[in-house]
């Protein structure tokens, strides 16, 4: 091969617009920044947020808009300016913040703030079906809201995340409650809650046998007390024994073993779930009478009336009340008493689906491609869609897919 043909190869190969150039695709996406309102909770008590700034700052990052109303995080411990550094808009008053096209709060709106909300707001919030009113959902319908609870949302495999977790923050508190008024400090009986060397350990009995129960059951293992769960459901007890690993006493509701177990025991934890909206009584006022004396009830199922009889609604300013000489603490709201932790969690499962919506092209978009998400819309477009709310109060329902269909 002479010289001059091999500098001609040469040559060409040095021609970079020869080689194959490698170039970025466009990739189409549906992505659509949210704009999010958050208020300040009003509710008795509710000290939670459903967002905390380190949750809003991935979200601006994103690109989003949030519209924080002033004192939002006063309670649970993160200022406005925390909102501010983390891109949030403070904003002074509840009309300014419920111009925002998605509402996000913890608690459900009041009549009030109902009449703030534009016509085709989102809202994301509770809804506690067994304290609304026909005329709450009526005044949703009337604004052509989409309204999400967030205790119907599930996960991809079918859980409850937002139940779940308060749950398990509540099972957690339970047992702190409980040692804090068996101790001297509070007027109790001056017991510590637990057992150490040759002192017979604290007798916790626990009904139900759900999240709740599976936190406090193994908080109270934790430190040594003896624990007995009565449920009637035969596979939920299974499930907690497998769950906690480690051999307890577990009982259907038997009156007879339950009557007994209270006699003997020093705190009674009530974890029943509701079942219609109400939770059932299962301790009467007679069982209670003949506890010991400065033994402890916590309460959990009041927020759905109770499943003891002598069981009272409390607040967190004055939680206990005494009866028969037993000390009962009802507050509602558990999760409230640790607003941080319980405003962290809060955010670690909406901040994911925010980010989702957005790249999902919006509310409509992310309701219509996810089963999961679309199991927490009960009124959309100002139709209801919830057959259990609508035969509580009587009124007409709309099938979802079939308007997600007329869509389409």
């Amino acid at each position: 091969m002479s010289d001059q043909y091999k500098e001609s190869l040469e040559q060409l190969a040095k021609q970079r617009a020869l080689y194959p150039q490698e170039q970025l695709l466009q990739v189409k996406t549906n992505h659509k920044a949210l704009q999010l309102g958050i208020p300040r909770e009003i509710a008795l008590q509710e000290n939670r947020v459903p967002l905390v700034p380190e949750a809003v700052n991935v979200l601006t990052n994103n690109s989003h808009d949030i519209l924080v109303e002033a004192g939002v995080g006063n309670a649970s411990k993160y200022s406005d300016n925390m909102y501010s550094e983390a891109g949030a808009k403070i904003v002074y008053s509840p009309k300014e913040v419920f111009e925002a096209n998605i509402i996000l709060k913890v608690e459900p709106p009041t009549p009030d703030e109902i009449k703030l909300m534009k016509p085709g707001t989102t809202l994301i919030s509770a809804l506690q079906l067994g304290n609304q009113s026909s005329e709450y959902i009526e005044a949703l319908i009337k604004k052509k809201i989409t309204a999400l609870a967030f205790e119907f949302i599930e996960d991809k495999v079918g859980g409850m995340p937002v139940v779940r977790a308060m749950s398990e923050i509540a099972g957690s508190s339970v047992i702190q409650i409980a040692a804090q008024y068996l101790s001297s400090v509070t007027n109790g009986k001056g017991m510590l809650l637990g057992g150490i060397t040759g002192v017979p350990p604290t007798k916790v009995v626990i009904l139900g046998s759900g999240t709740v129960a599976e936190y406090a059951a193994r908080a109270a293992l934790g430190v040594g007390a003896q624990v007995q769960i009565f449920d009637n459901h035969i596979y939920k007890l299974r499930r907690i024994q497998h769950a906690l690993g480690h051999p307890v006493f577990t009982s259907t509701l038997d009156m007879s073993t339950l009557s007994a177990a209270l006699v003997e025991a020093d705190v009674v934890i009530g974890a029943i779930r509701a079942e219609k909206g109400r939770s059932r009584i299962v301790v009467t006022e007679d069982m209670v009478s003949r506890m010991k004396p400065e033994s402890v009830i916590i309460d959990v199922s009041i927020d759905q009336g109770g499943c003891i009889e002598t069981s009272e609604i409390t607040t967190l300013k004055q939680p206990v009340f005494r009866k028969h000489q037993v000390i009962h603490y009802c507050v509602p709201n558990i999760p409230s008493r640790v607003a941080r932790t319980a405003s962290t969690a809060f955010s670690n499962i909406f901040t994911p689906i925010l980010i989702q919506t957005a790249d999902a092209g919006g509310i409509d978009d992310m309701i219509y491609a996810n089963k999961w998400f679309m199991k927490g819309v009960y009124i959309y477009k100002g139709s209801l869609t919830h057959q259990a709310i609508a035969r509580k109060f009587n009124m007409k329902c709309k099938d979802i897919n079939l308007l997600i269909a007329a869509r389409m």
